[in-house]
């Protein structure tokens, strides 16, 4: 894929992104050179080499799933202004 001026002001554009002419035929250019650079990356041999969501290994700590707090909710309803059970009451604000 190859990147010219006018295509890097049509993305400025779309963009709305204020470039400068003289700007537009250097950022052309990285561009290209940006495509190029994952042109080469397309290049190397991945097969087997397994996905990875960090460049560090990490093993998440695993723990039991059980409730450690709850039971609370008449306490907490004690600085409810109006309630119903355990709920708070609220104005309606739609209508």
């Amino acid at each position: 894929m190859s990147v010219d001026k006018d295509t890097v002001q049509r993305i400025a554009k779309l963009a709305r992104l204020a470039v400068p002419q003289e700007n537009l035929a250097p950022m052309a250019d990285a561009l290209n050179g940006i495509f190029n650079w994952v042109e080469m990356l397309n290049e190397v041999n991945v097969d087997g080499v397994p996905a990875m969501t960090s460049v560090v290994a990490q093993k998440l700590k695993w723990r039991e799933d059980v409730v450690t707090d709850g039971g609370v909710a008449e306490a907490l309803m004690k600085n409810a202004p109006e309630s119903e059970g355990t709920f708070f009451v609220v104005p309606k604000v739609v209508e």
